[in-house]
Formats: structure tokens, C-alpha cells, sequence
């Protein structure tokens, strides 16, 4: 029996590995590695362009360029015309909402004193209000220049001592009555009269007429002022 164990005891000691003997490995220490400088040996960095059809292109390429001046005026006056354009359009527009209305003269102003005029036809109020002053020995009257015949203004003329009408030849002495010509009766005179002041007041929407055939009002009270 003690035979058979010992054989089994070599037999199994000799099925066990053996193992490697340990060994401490000290550390080596390895040699200090040394940084290259930057500055030296590492190159300088590229920026990169930008893509083309990119934010960061059209960016670039925004800034990069200057405005042309010419297309900068152009821009500027098309500007302008379609502006003075459509503001023109605007203000018609707006007329078409606005009163018509035709101004002309007051018919009721002031001429002076009869003292400043002189014996026979005046002349200096005829642009502005359309009428002569005529003044003789015994009255000062206003006549209202319009011929009888189709309503032109006649003129005064000086020399002839007449009013003429430039437009059928008609005519008339220096105080409005016709005497040739196709007018058919004297020229109307208008309602004179003195203010508190003594300036010579003229209303020529009140006219004094002598139709052809009848009896004038020229005698009327408002048609002279006595001198």
C-alpha cells in the first residue's frame, strides 16, 4: 500500500507544471525627449480660402470690394426719377380732388384821388383791372374796356384821340361812344364813388350801359363823380 502511494504521489508531482522563477525588472529609464520650438521648425499656419458659393466667400468677397462711384450715382438718379416720378402721379391724383377755382382780380378796389388825374383818358389801371379814367371839365368816370361788339379790349390811341379795337376795327371817342366800326352801342362805364377818405372807390360788377336805340344811364347817380 505505501508503494502504490508513493507512486502516486511522483506521479502527480510530476504532472504539475513548473513554474518560471520570478525575476524583479527594474525600470529603465529612458532619455528625456526634447521639444522642438514652434517658432523654428513648426511652419506658419495657411489660412484656407473659402469655398466659392459659401457665406463665409460671399462675405469675403463683400468685403474685398469697393462700390464703383459710377454705378453709385446711376443708382442714385434712377432713384431720383422714379421718386419725382410716382410724386407727380400722386399730386395729380390729388387735383382731380381740389376745387377748380379761378382767381381773379376784386372787382371793388380804390384808384386814388381825383386829384391825381388829369383831364383825359388814364391809362395805368388798364393791365390790372381793365378799366380807363377819364376825366373833362365837369366829371371823372370809369369805362369798363370791353368792346360791345364780341367783348375784346379795345386800345387808346393817343394820337387819333379814339379807343381802337384791334380786332374788327371798331371804334369810339374818348368817352366810350361808338362811332364806327360793328359796335353796336357805347362802352359800359362802371359805379364810382368817394370813400370816408376821399379816395375814388371802383365796382366794376355794377356797369352803367347805354343800349342801342334807348336811353342811357350814363346821368345815373354812381356812374361820374362831379369835379
Amino acid at each position: 500500500m505505501d508503494i502504490v502511494q508513493d507512486t502516486n504521489q511522483k506521479v502527480e508531482s510530476e504532472e504539475k507544471p513548473k513554474e518560471a522563477p520570478t525575476v524583479e525588472q527594474k525600470p529603465t529609464s529612458s532619455p528625456p525627449i526634447q521639444k522642438a520650438s514652434v517658432s523654428a521648425d513648426k511652419p506658419a499656419p495657411v489660412s484656407a480660402k473659402p469655398a466659392v458659393g459659401t457665406s463665409a466667400a460671399a462675405k469675403t468677397k463683400t468685403v474685398e470690394s469697393e462700390p464703383d462711384p459710377v454705378n453709385k450715382m446711376r443708382r442714385r438718379l434712377i432713384w431720383t426719377a422714379v421718386g419725382g416720378f410716382l410724386a407727380t402721379n400722386f399730386l395729380m391724383f390729388l387735383r382731380f380732388f381740389l376745387p377748380r377755382t379761378i382767381f381773379e382780380p376784386s372787382t371793388v378796389f380804390r384808384v386814388g384821388y381825383p386829384g391825381d388825374f388829369g383831364f383825359g383818358v388814364d391809362t395805368k389801371f388798364q393791365q390790372q383791372y381793365r378799366i380807363w379814367v377819364v376825366r373833362n371839365a365837369e366829371r371823372l368816370f370809369v369805362i369798363y374796356a370791353r368792346c360791345t361788339h364780341l367783348g375784346c379790349t379795345p386800345d387808346w390811341k393817343p394820337s387819333e384821340n379814339k379807343f381802337k379795337c384791334p380786332c374788327h376795327g371798331s371804334g369810339y371817342t374818348s368817352e366810350g361812344i361808338n362811332f364806327e366800326g360793328p359796335a353796336p352801342r357805347p362802352m359800359d362805364r362802371a359805379h364810382v364813388e368817394l370813400d370816408p377818405t376821399g379816395q375814388i372807390v371802383v365796382d366794376t360788377s355794377r356797369l352803367f350801359e347805354w343800349p342801342k336805340g334807348d336811353k342811357g344811364h350814363f346821368d345815373d347817380p354812381g356812374a361820374f363823380l362831379s369835379v
